[in-house]
């Protein structure tokens, strides 16, 4: 018996060690990854619950009407919104930004009126963004998406053309794309069968 644990005493001090710095290693927060648009620069605010928005002035939530907001303050909150799929909450909040010409807003202004169910509409929106931007590619890439949904295949794969033209096939947004049309092709050629 003691021979046994002569043997398991090395191994179970390893895997204490090993404990210890996955442990010491890890954050004990995480920072949320953003979805739908251009990466954050800075550190997420706290979340706020429906109907307030963080104020960097305030350093608080306020209510989404304050005067203290700022169109990034919005813009901000509408990610995290977004990031939860309460795509109403961010639409609301991206339609009360006072400079609505910007691709990143509406990019999000379609991401979020296509996951609600407007696929027309949201693609319109991805078309004005890149109107104002045509190498703003994760709009090329909803693009595209939206028009799997609408199962227009040829017109995805010229957005993921484009994609390819502007940063080649190792991007975010052209991976991303590539992955949903090979995903389509499969589940339509599966219902073929």
């Amino acid at each position: 018996m003691t021979r046994i644990f002569e043997f398991a005493l090395p191994t179970l001090q390893t895997f204490a060690i090993a404990l210890v710095l996955i442990f010491a290693l890890t954050p004990l927060s995480t920072t949320p990854v953003f979805a739908a648009g251009s990466p954050s620069t800075s550190s997420p605010p706290p979340k706020c619950k429906a109907g307030y928005v963080w104020s960097t002035s305030k350093k608080k939530c306020v209510k989404k009407t304050s005067a203290l907001i700022t169109d990034e303050d919005l813009y901000i909150q509408a990610r995290a919104f977004v990031e939860d799929k309460n795509f109403a909450e961010a639409l609301d909040l991206l339609q009360r930004i006072k400079n609505q010409n910007q691709p990143k807003v509406l990019n999000y202004i379609g991401f979020s009126t296509r996951k609600l169910g407007n696929v027309d509409k949201g693609i319109t929106f991805y078309k004005k963004a890149l109107a104002l931007d045509p190498n703003y590619n994760i709009a090329r890439e909803y693009l595209g998406e939206g028009y799997l949904q609408k199962g227009d295949l040829v017109s995805a794969k010229q957005q993921l053309a484009e994609i390819s033209k502007r940063c080649g096939t190792t991007c975010e947004a052209y991976e991303d794309l590539a992955e949903e049309i090979a995903k389509y092709q499969a589940t339509n050629k599966a219902k073929a069968l």
